[in-house]
């Protein structure tokens, strides 16, 4: 298992999510934003414009997306 915050993963908080895959992680992370996105949370609302701008370029939002797994597979496990 390994552990990032919302933050790390171009969030807005400290909220850990902790998974033996990225892609767990990405899973827990956007039920995360789903539940901000319901309460309007405004820092929250802030970091998913920044996400749909990459979403708008294809090369970008591949590009964060392989920062964020890298950054996953340099933790150390928990």
């Amino acid at each position: 298992m390994k552990t990032m915050t919302c933050k790390e993963l171009g969030g807005a908080c400290e909220h850990q999510f902790s998974a033996a895959s990225f892609e767990e992680l990405v899973m827990q992370s956007k039920m995360h934003g789903m539940q901000m996105f319901q309460q309007q949370d405004p820092q929250h609302m802030q970091a998913m414009l920044k996400v749909q701008g990459l979403m708008a370029n294809p090369e970008a939002m591949q590009a964060f997306m392989a920062e964020k797994r890298a950054q996953f597979d340099a933790k150390p496990e928990d």
